[in-house]
C-alpha cells in the first residue's frame, strides 16, 4: 500500500479523532480529515501550524515520519518511531553485530547502486556516461578507491545545463535549494522504513559521523538521490534560473514517494522499492542473504 504525504505550508490546527487527523483551516474555516494509518510522512512547514501531542503520539505510534521545517520553510527536524518492529531488539543485535567485511560488501553493493542509476541519469540528460560507466567496474570492497566521490566530480559537472554553472554545495545557488529539499523528503522516507525493518537509523554501514543520528539512513538513500535529481532536473527544464522555491516546484518535490522506479524487473512506486531495501537489509545482518535490493532508472 503507497503510503500518503501529507503537506502542510498554511495555518492549521491538527489534532486527532476516532484514528483520523483533524485539520483545521483558521484562515476558512473548512475541517478536514485524513486516516492516520494511510499517512507515511507528514510535513510542518509554516510556523502557524499547532499539533496536538496525542496526534504525535499517534503519528508515531503509526510509523509516520513527523518533518519540521524552519522559518526559511526548509526541512530542519524528523520525528521517528522509536518502536517500529516487534522484533525490534533481536534486529538491533543483529545490525551492532554486523563484522566489518560485510559492511564493506555492503557499501560496494551500495555505491555500485549508486553509480549505475548516476550513469542513467546522465543518459536520460543527454549526457556522456561512460567515465562513470569505468568507475563502476573498478569499485572495490568498502569502495577503498573513493569511486563514488570520483564520480560525484564528474557527474556534478554534466547534469545542468551549462548556464547555471552549478556547484553541488549544501548552502549554494539554486537548484542546490531544490536538490536539499528533495533530498530531505527522501531522507525523511528511508528513515521511517528503516524503523519500519526494525533497524536502527544511527548506526551506518560507511557514515560514521557521531552528530549524524541518521547515518544508515544516509547510507541507503544514496542509490536514490538520482530519482530526487530527475524530479530537479524536470523543474529546471521548465523554470530556465529562475529556481528559487515555489508552491510548484515543491509540489513536483512532493511526488517522490510515488515516482515510479524499477526493482528485480518491475515497475513499483519509490515509497514501495525502499521498504524492499530496508527489508533486504535487514536480512543481510541476520545472514540470510548477502545482497540489497536497490532500484534502477525505468
Amino acid at each position: 500500500m503507497i503510503k500518503r504525504t501529507l503537506y502542510f505550508g498554511n495555518p492549521a490546527y491538527l489534532r486527532t479523532s476516532n484514528e483520523q487527523l483533524v485539520i483545521e483551516l483558521p484562515e476558512t474555516g473548512e475541517i478536514k480529515t485524513a486516516v492516520i494509518e494511510d499517512i507515511g510522512i507528514l510535513i510542518l512547514d509554516h510556523q502557524q501550524v499547532t499539533v496536538t501531542q496525542a496526534l504525535i503520539s499517534k503519528l508515531l505510534s503509526n510509523n509516520i515520519a513527523l518533518i519540521t521545517c524552519d522559518s526559511s520553510r526548509h526541512p530542519t527536524g524528523l520525528m521517528l518511531n522509536l518502536d517500529g518492529h516487534t522484533l525490534q531488539s533481536q534486529k538491533f543485535q543483529y545490525q551492532i553485530s554486523a563484522s566489518v567485511p560485510l559492511k564493506k560488501q555492503l557499501w560496494q553493493q551500495t555505491v555500485e547502486a549508486k553509480l549505475c542509476n548516476q550513469a542513467a541519469m546522465l543518459k536520460q540528460e543527454h549526457s556522456d556516461n561512460k567515465y562513470i560507466l569505468h568507475l563502476i567496474s573498478k569499485i572495490k570492497s568498502g569502495d577503498s578507491d573513493n569511486c563514488e566521490a570520483q564520480a560525484a566530480a564528474y557527474y556534478w559537472k554534466w547534469i545542468f545545463p551549462d548556464f547555471l554553472s552549478f556547484k553541488r554545495e549544501r548552502d549554494g545557488a539554486p537548484p542546490n535549494n531544490l536538490l536539499n529539499y528533495g533530498y530531505a523528503i527522501l531522507r525523511a522516507l528511508v528513515a521511517r522504513s528503516l524503523v519500519g525493518s526494525g533497524l536502527l537509523p544511527t548506526l551506518g554501514i560507511f557514515h560514521r559521523n557521531q552528530y549524524n543520528a541518521y547515518c544508515l539512513a544516509d547510507d541507503i538513500m544514496e542509490p536514490y538521490r538520482p530519482f530526487v535529481d530527475k524530479v530537479v532536473c524536470q523543474i529546471v527544464r521548465g523554470n530556465g534560473r529562475f529556481l528559487e522555491m515555489t508552491p510548484s516546484m515543491k509540489k513536483a518535490l512532493l511526488e517522490i514517494p510515488v515516482m515510479d522506479v524499477e526493482m528485480d524487473g518491475q515497475k513499483s512506486p519509490l515509497m514501495n522499492a525502499v521498504q524492499r531495501t530496508t527489508a533486504s537489509l535487514a536480512k543481510c545482518f541476520e545472514g540470510k542473504t548477502r545482497r540489497i535490493l536497490y532500484p534502477n532508472f525505468i
